[in-house]
């Protein structure tokens, strides 16, 4: 995709549980004309949104079917199981799965960490939403083993986690289609892997300057181009410094004085 075919603006995808605040934050300071709309998408409907062209890229939850789609991974989260805030669990710092073999564990349909099924005893039925299984916690029916980040996205006074040390982990990553790598994808690219607005590599790098132009040394001009300059020695050192305090050097200079 060449750069006439990019879209005024960028569409950066989330899934739910990443807060992407901090990056809109510095693209809106470096790349102030180019507005970045901000699209939310289920987890696993994400990839398929990059495939479309319905954003330009994304935070998404690895593992995903990477044939066409490009992925930087970012960060691994915590995972954490919800209960209710009297459940014994609560009691604990932090638990492994063993210790929640006799609890119903609620696999929602749009999981993310990616088990076939989770340990401890099974609900009658699998919860449509991660949102449905908080409900369900909330009611004493089961527990939910989540990344930490969905935990706080569906927080409730009533519910409390602790760290699962045991449990499979999620993934954050960003993604791109590979072959709509524009150059504002690259800025972005930048901007998530922590290159300075001074950067080589970024395109928004190179112009960053108020002047338009690069900071550079300075070159030598005239008849001192290309020629070593001259260093001094301890001889001339001290030469110098003698005539400029009116030393000897300079004295030998001036007429004697009359007596009178």
């Amino acid at each position: 995709m060449t750069g006439s075919e990019e879209t005024p603006s960028f569409r950066l995808a989330y899934v739910p549980g990443v807060t992407p605040g901090k990056w809109v934050r510095i693209w809106n300071e470096r790349l102030p004309d180019i507005p970045l709309d901000l699209v939310p998408v289920a987890a696993a409907e994400a990839p398929d949104l990059l495939r479309s062209g319905g954003a330009d890229a994304g935070f998404v939850r690895l593992p995903i079917d990477r044939t066409d789609l490009s992925a930087i991974p970012l960060y691994t989260e915590t995972t954490v199981v919800v209960v209710p805030k009297d459940h014994l669990v609560a009691a604990a710092d932090e638990v492994v799965l063993g210790d929640l073999a006799d609890d119903i564990l609620l696999h929602p349909l749009d999981d993310t960490l990616g088990w076939e099924r989770p340990p401890g005893r099974p609900a009658i039925e699998r919860p449509a939403t991660t949102e449905d299984a908080v409900e369900l916690v909330a009611a004493g029916v089961g527990l939910l083993v989540v990344p930490q980040s969905i935990a706080r996205l569906h927080h409730r006074k009533d519910l409390t986690y602790r760290t699962v040390t045991d449990a499979p982990e999620s993934r954050v990553a960003l993604s791109w289609r590979e072959d709509a790598t524009t150059d504002r994808v690259d800025d972005f690219i930048g901007i998530v892997r922590g290159r300075t607005v001074n950067s080589t590599r970024g395109r928004a790098g190179a112009t960053a300057d108020p002047k338009g132009k690069r900071a550079e040394k300075a070159k030598p001009t005239g008849k001192t181009a290309g020629k070593p300059a001259a260093r001094s020695t301890g001889k001339t050192a001290g030469k110098n410094t003698r005539a400029r305090s009116g030393g000897p050097a300079a004295a030998k200079r001036g007429k004697p004085r009359r007596r009178s």
